[in-house]
Formats: C-alpha cells, structure tokens, sequence
C-alpha cells in the first residue's frame, strides 16, 4: 500500500460508521453460540442424550434459512419501530426479541424440554433476523471503498462476542448456574440497542413498488432472476452448488458436537474456554487478517482454494484429539490450527460472496448466499450424534474432512468462467 493511501484507509476506520458496525457485530454474535455449541453444555449437564443435544443445537439452522424473509426485512416499514427507519426499526426489533427469549430460555430451562425447544428456535430466528438487517445497514451506511473497514469493525465485534457468550458464558457456569449466565447474556444485548438509538439512519431514497404484485416481484423474484440472467442457467447453478459446498467441513462442526466431545477428552469447562473461547477466537482473527492480506495480494482465486484446502484438512486435527485425556498441549495446537483455518478461509468467501452481489438486491442476494454456505454442513452437523454413536469421533471427522473434496473439484469448473473484476481485487474492495 503506498503512502499516499494510508490516509485513506485510517479516515475509513475513523468514520463512526466503522465503530457503529463494531457494536452490531457485537449484537449479531451474542445469539449465535447461545443457540448452538454453549446451549449444548447447558443440555449435556441436565442429562440430555447426545443425538437430542446436537438436534435441539441445530437451532441454528435459522440462519441459513434467512433468504427466505430477508425480502421482508428490505421492503416492509415497520409499524411503530419504522419511525427510526427502515434499517434500525427492524435492528431494534431483531434485538428485543433475542434478549425477550434469551430470558424467557432461562426462565423455562431445559427441564421444560418442549416450550425450551421452541424458545430456542425463535431466538435463533431473531439472530438471523438480526444478521439481516446489520448486513442491509452496512451496505447502505457507507460507499464501497470504506466497506472493508465495516467488515472488520464489525468481525471485531462479533468475535469479542462470542468470546463472552462462549468463554465467559462456560467460566460462569462454573460458579453460577445457566439461567443466571443467560439473563446476563440478555443484559448484554442492551449495549447495541444503545448503539442503534444513536446511529443515524442510511441515507437511501427507497422506491415503493406500485401495488402488492410489483413489490413481490421486485423484492422476492427479481434477485433470484437477476443472479441466473447475468450467469445464465448451467454456470448459475455450478455456482449455487460450489457455494452449498465450499463450507460443509467447518459448519459440520458447528451442531453442538464439540461441546460434548471436549468433556469425553477429558477437559474442563474452564480449560475448554480458556484455549477454545478466548485463544481460539484471537488466533481466528489472525487468520481473517491473513485472509484479507492475501486476498488484497493476490486476489481471491488462489487464496480461495488455499482456504478450502485448509477448512477441510483442519478437522483432521480432532482426530489427533481423540483420546487425549486432557492433554493441554494437544487442544492448543488443535485449536491454533483449525481457527486459524477457519478465519482464512472465511475472508477469502465473504470476498468470493461479495463479487456475486448485484447492488440493486445486496441484502436479499448476500443473505441468499450466506445462508447456502451454512446449509450442508448445519444439516450433517444435526445428526452429527446419530453419526458419532454408530461410528465414533475420529470417523466422524474424517467424513467432515471428506465433504470438503466435491467444493474443491467444482472450483476448477466454476471459477475460471467467472469474471469477478480485476481478480476479485474490485470486489474486496467492496467488502
């Protein structure tokens, strides 16, 4: 980067945009692990089966449904809250309701299985809510050379989030029990609905459709036809299956199967969020940095293989972990390796994602897409117990691992017919 640049890179980081997107990072993942792997220890303690812990887990799978109403989010102008605005009603909406279930979780319990079950749920559809509206205001707040500085004000964010809702969460369990952890994690919330009350909102002039049958056709059909019109149909749909693929090995990890296959090694909750929880999320910080450096170096093709090689491989590490009787020395590397896998090659996509967008359909396409890199990995990661009591773990992560080869075949078809502007450098540069 030459010097005349930097400036401009600081004034991106400076403009109180960036730092309005860390405090909606923050909102975004404080309901994603409390929903998924935390819940699973809160199951595994009350004596819950592992197939059911890693079904109930799979809660999650909200937010690779979010596509389905994310036109809503875009178009509709909420009643009372749409006095803020169309992004930040829909953001304080979105937020009421995590911290509404977050309590109504703890005072319910896992002993009330099926109301608990259903809680679950809806708040994980509220996080997915969420996860829509923040990626809309972030599009909209800033033009697209200050997007990247959003991105990782906003993964900041995130990250630091699910360090309280995943270290802290299990360091208190420790002390106190999981109905106290899930009120303070509700607490928690209240600091980004701060946020919101003082962000301003977008500067969009939005066209109202003229009728219901316009508006379904510009908000629902429209983003589907644009993305097979500009592809056409055989490349749109290789694309479609690259992107179901490309992350199946690292979601297949994500259904509540690590919570209770740490405590069968051997480790404490407070080992498992000191190196898994804390550690883990800074070295998978390193590893978005290192992803956005050699994307920005060398654009996304090559760097987008290199991640898909390591988000796979990466879970063979676990295997090494079996039996490891609460060796220390083996977690810590096995998490170094697979979060710092993990953080690359997700840079690497959400820069590959971004390149696909049209601007006229950013918040519908982009959660059409996010949503299609969680789905095959949420679904293998909820029978992920079924799988693991027939095989047992080391043949589980092998088969992880395994799903990762048929995303990088299709990589060889797919990318080379695509025009991602100047090697995908354009499209980074939008975020």
């Amino acid at each position: 980067m030459s010097r005349a640049a930097r400036p401009r890179v600081w004034q991106a980081f400076a403009q109180p945009a960036a730092w309005t997107m860390f405090f909606f990072g923050f909102a975004s993942g404080l309901p994603f692990l409390l929903v998924a792997g935390t819940l699973a220890y809160w199951l595994k303690e009350r004596g819950i089966e592992l197939k059911e812990i890693t079904l109930i887990a799979s809660a999650g799978l909200a937010y690779t449904l979010k596509f389905l109403w994310a036109p809503l989010v875009d178009r509709w102008r909420l009643p009372l809250l749409g006095r803020f605005g169309q992004r930040r009603g829909w953001l304080l909406l979105a937020m009421a309701a995590v911290i509404a279930g977050l309590l109504v979780m703890a005072q319910l319990t896992p002993l009330r299985l099926a109301g608990f079950v259903w809680v679950t749920v809806a708040v994980a559809f509220a996080g997915a809510t969420l996860d829509i509206a923040v990626d809309a205001y972030r599009v909209e707040i800033a033009p697209a050379e200050a997007q990247g500085a959003l991105v990782a004000t906003y993964s900041l964010g995130y990250r630091i989030a699910l360090i309280m809702t995943g270290a802290l969460a299990l360091v208190l369990a420790d002390h106190i029990d999981w109905s106290s952890v899930y009120r303070l994690m509700a607490a928690l919330m209240l600091v980004p609905v701060a946020a919101v009350l003082l962000a301003r909102e977008p500067a969009v002039a939005r066209v109202r459709a003229a009728g219901w049958r316009a508006g379904l056709r510009e908000g629902v059909v429209e983003p589907f036809a644009d993305f097979f019109r500009r592809f056409g149909g055989a490349l749109a749909l290789a694309v479609l299956a690259f992107i179901l693929l490309a992350k199946v090995s690292d979601q297949s990890l994500g259904g509540g199967i690590l919570a209770p296959f740490y405590l069968d090694q051997g480790y404490s909750k407070t080992q498992i969020a000191a190196i898994s929880k804390v550690y883990g999320i800074w070295v998978g910080i390193g590893g978005v940095f290192l992803g956005g450096v050699a994307v920005a170096r060398w654009g996304i093709r090559g760097p987008l293989l290199a991640g898909l090689v390591l988000g796979a491989a990466s879970n063979l590490l676990y295997v090494w972990l079996v039996g490891a009787h609460g060796d220390l020395l083996r977690l810590t590397v096995v998490i170094s390796g697979e979060n710092l896998a993990q953080g690359f090659q997700g840079t690497t996509l959400v820069a590959f994602l971004s390149a696909l967008v049209n601007q006229r359909f950013t918040a519908t396409q982009y959660a059409l897409f996010s949503s299609l890199v969680m789905l095959p990995g949420k679904l293998l990661g909820a029978v992920s117990g079924a799988i693991v009591t027939v095989t047992g773990y080391g043949t589980y992560f092998w088969i992880t691992a395994l799903a990762g080869v048929p995303a990088m075949l299709l990589f060889f078809r797919v990318l080379p017919r695509l025009d991602l502007g100047g090697d995908g450098r354009a499209a980074h540069a939008d975020g």
